[in-house]
């Protein structure tokens, strides 16, 4: 595990700093991000929030489907009013087809996947999909404010669709 010894360092650092061990459960700004995995985004940074201010779910794509758990923990038992879908440029998820995915499983490990991998080749069509999903879903509170961004990885603008 070549990155261990410095994870275990950069993390015995914060910790001799951390003042943040006090903050309740429910994030303090009642709002939850959904965004991509990808390593290129920092959204705690790119929306100026602290430790303790939001949930932050993050998979690849940013794929609301695969949020949809965490957002009902996130309302119904911390008390978040405001949903956030964050896709951005330069997405892997433009890149491939569920088949090839499915391929490259076979291939490589062996056996069936009959995963969906929610890809998409329009990525401001996938944020307001997902945005839709948010709002048709029984799981989601009635009235919750949903809004959908595109979070460019060269500039760290993120453009508010309306």
């Amino acid at each position: 595990m070549p990155n261990f010894d410095d994870f275990q360092q950069a993390n015995a650092s914060f910790a001799s700093s951390f003042q943040d061990g006090d903050k309740p459960m429910p994030p303090a700004r009642k709002a939850l991000v959904i965004t991509c995995m990808d390593a290129r985004i920092h959204p705690e940074k790119a929306l100026g929030v602290a430790i303790g201010d939001i949930h932050v779910v993050r998979n690849a794509g940013g794929r609301a489907v695969d949020a949809v758990r965490s957002v009902t923990i996130s309302q119904q038992l911390l008390g978040t009013e405001e949903i956030y879908v964050i896709h951005h440029t330069d997405c892997g998820m433009l890149t491939f087809s569920s088949d090839q995915l499915r391929g490259i499983v076979k291939e490589r490990l062996g056996h069936e996947d009959h995963t969906h991998y929610h890809e998409f080749s329009d990525l401001e069509a996938s944020v307001r999909d997902d945005v839709k999903l948010l709002k048709e879903s029984a799981l989601v509170r009635p009235g919750t404010a949903i809004r959908g961004g595109i979070y460019d990885v060269t500039t760290g603008k993120v453009a508010w669709l309306q």
